[in-house]
């Protein structure tokens, strides 16, 4: 089961200074590809202990801050946040052989943004939101449609469902993101962007700059 890849490559001079307007366009051209839900990232996270967890979540908004996603606070990966916040984005783009990894630390959007998304959400999730305690064990589906149809009694259509205390958004801050071309013969391109710290001279790189005191861009093996 192996796939020949035969796409583009992809080189450093192609590449926008910072990797958010280099996401943009790259999401831009999956979507005119027609993919299948391009937002659809795998969030990777790890208890204290270390023990890492994996689930797919939809990216709902990006910039200069980072990649936001919403969720319940009381799942796994909202228990796992709030003890080790560092997390993995992965956006598998697999239809134009294209990969992008984010990596860096999360935290929670603030209550007026979480009800601003809330809002646009259809009626029918805004339910699930409050029927769901994600990641809780459930007697049976049953119970869990039952829930929902008392919801619904009380919130019916038209009506304003308020977003769940413990249902909100987490914000992404990126510290390295890799944009992940396939190429002939497994020898694909990877090129990633790292942070600049205090500590990185002035001279490194090509002098690109961006949020935070600029991005390195650095070439990997494959």
């Amino acid at each position: 089961m192996r796939a020949h890849y035969r796409d583009a490559g992809l080189d450093e001079g192609d590449l926008a200074p910072d990797p958010v307007t280099q996401f943009a366009g790259w999401f831009a051209q999956v979507r005119a590809a027609g993919l299948h839900e391009p937002n659809a990232m795998i969030c990777s996270t790890a208890d204290e202990d270390g023990r890492p967890s994996s689930r797919t979540v939809l990216l709902k908004k990006y910039d200069e801050r980072g990649f936001v996603f919403f969720t319940n606070y009381g799942s796994r990966k909202g228990r796992e946040l709030d003890a080790n916040p560092r997390v993995s984005l992965l956006f598998p783009w697999h239809g134009i052989a294209r990969q992008v990894i984010v990596s860096g630390t999360a935290e929670r959007t603030g209550r007026d943004e979480t009800a601003a998304y809330f809002r646009t959400r259809p009626h029918g999730s805004q339910l699930g939101a409050w029927a769901s305690e994600q990641s809780s064990r459930v007697a049976s589906r049953e119970e869990l449609d039952a829930m929902f149809a008392r919801l619904a009694e009380r919130y019916p259509k038209g009506e304003d469902v308020p977003a769940p205390a413990q249902w909100g958004g987490y914000r992404v801050r990126p510290e390295t993101v890799e944009f992940w071309q396939g190429r002939e013969n497994r020898l694909h391109d990877r090129l990633r962007y790292s942070r600049r710290t205090d500590s990185d001279s002035a001279g490194d790189n090509d002098g690109r700059s961006g949020d935070g005191g600029g991005w390195r861009i650095e070439r990997l093996c494959p």
